[in-house]
């Protein structure tokens, strides 16, 4: 969506690029606090998005509260999303941020409709609703009270241990209705960390972040996601990290191997030949013309991850094929590999359903859009 459909109609002559007409444009913010990132600030139209599953019979709801993201991750497949707003997928998206202000106070007004009927609500599926700006503009705690007073079951994704200001109002929330959370974690290697992803929070303090809400009471998965192939797919890695999220006492693990978005592959690239030059050959046979790794990898990966799962005590989790939000684990003993948009063995659609859609009574009617002839849409 552009920004004349994020926010209000009206004019200005002088505005960001896709703003020239529109109101819901409040204003440019820069501070010190966070050098070299500008937010934008606007009153957004709407505040729930259906997305279509990549299997084509699936689809799901989810909140941005926030685009772009300053987390910085140079794989993070949201890149291509900035330029819907006619910004770069490279330090656009790194720096220059929009900021949903009325939200709350939108998505209320939207699960207020006679026609909403509580679909599961994923957030943290574009960019991340706990990245550092969710310190300034505090948007979340009025998503999660609007979401559980209406009786609405909702997942969070994220890598920004912020999450712990809301725990409390998380586990009042889970009191209602089905709340999920997930931690992602993809590198365990400090530098390696920082480099990749310069604006996320340290390993360690997610890996808290997942014992606190665990402690709490309520369920945390961690996304092993993406595995970095020739870079964070080694036994010590993979090993390493296993360990330390069932450590942390993660309730179920995900992961799938890096996958390249058009829009990303060239960022991801330019990181690539700075750090890893001698891998840029390796990247260019496997990417080149893919935007996923090859399935001879993506199976040697599982069967090199598998039995560390099970050494660990892991369970897989499973993800949502429209959303990629989490289902829930299958304990230990099933550690199946699993890709996002892939089915077969693991796959959500395999084996179960996940907590959201046995909360979610109309979800076999909604896996095609259809009721009584007429495509729903909500």
């Amino acid at each position: 969506m552009r920004w004349n459909g994020q926010a209000i109609d009206a004019s200005l002559s002088d505005a960001l690029p896709g703003l020239e007409s529109n109101s819901g444009f409040v204003r440019s913010v820069t501070t010190p606090e966070f050098a070299g990132v500008t937010f934008h600030e606007v009153l957004a139209k709407s505040a729930l998005n259906r997305v279509n599953g990549v299997q084509g019979d699936t689809w799901g709801m989810t909140i941005n509260p926030y685009r772009g993201c300053s987390h910085a991750c140079v794989y993070c497949f949201a890149r291509p999303t900035h330029t819907y707003l006619e910004f770069d997928a490279g330090a656009d998206f790194d720096q220059q941020i929009v900021v949903k202000t009325n939200v709350a106070d939108v998505l209320r007004r939207e699960l207020a409709k006679p026609s909403w009927d509580r679909h599961p609500v994923a957030l943290g599926t574009n960019t991340d609703p706990y990245q550092r700006a969710e310190g300034r503009y505090r948007l979340m705690p009025g998503i999660i009270e609007a979401l559980a007073e209406s009786g609405t079951p909702f997942s969070i994704l994220t890598k920004g241990t912020l999450l712990r200001r809301d725990i409390p109002l998380l586990v009042e929330a889970a009191r209602t209705v089905p709340v999920d959370v997930a931690m992602s974690i993809a590198v365990y290697d400090d530098d390696l960390q920082q480099s990749v992803e310069p604006g996320t929070p340290t390993t360690s303090a997610r890996l808290a972040t997942v014992r606190a809400v665990v402690d709490a009471g309520l369920p945390c998965s961690v996304f092993l996601m993406p595995v970095l192939p020739y870079v964070t797919d080694t036994i010590a890695h993979l090993d390493d990290a296993i360990g330390r999220a069932a450590a942390a006492g993660a309730t179920s693990l995900m992961y799938s191997a890096l996958h390249l978005k058009p829009g990303v592959k060239p960022w991801y690239m330019e990181w690539l030949a700075r750090t890893h030059p001698d891998l840029v050959s390796r990247y260019r046979a496997m990417y080149l013309d893919n935007t996923y790794a090859p399935k001879d990898y993506r199976r040697w990966l599982a069967e090199r991850i598998r039995p560390i799962m099970r050494a660990h005590g892991v369970g897989l989790g499973r993800v949502d094929p429209a959303t990629g939000s989490m289902g829930f684990s299958d304990g230990p003993t099933d550690v199946r590999p699993v890709a996002l948009g892939v089915e077969g063995p693991g796959s959500d659609r395999e084996a179960g359903v996940s907590p959201l859609k046995r909360a979610d009574p109309g979800w076999d009617r909604r896996r095609t859009g259809i009721s009584n002839g007429v495509p729903t849409l909500f």
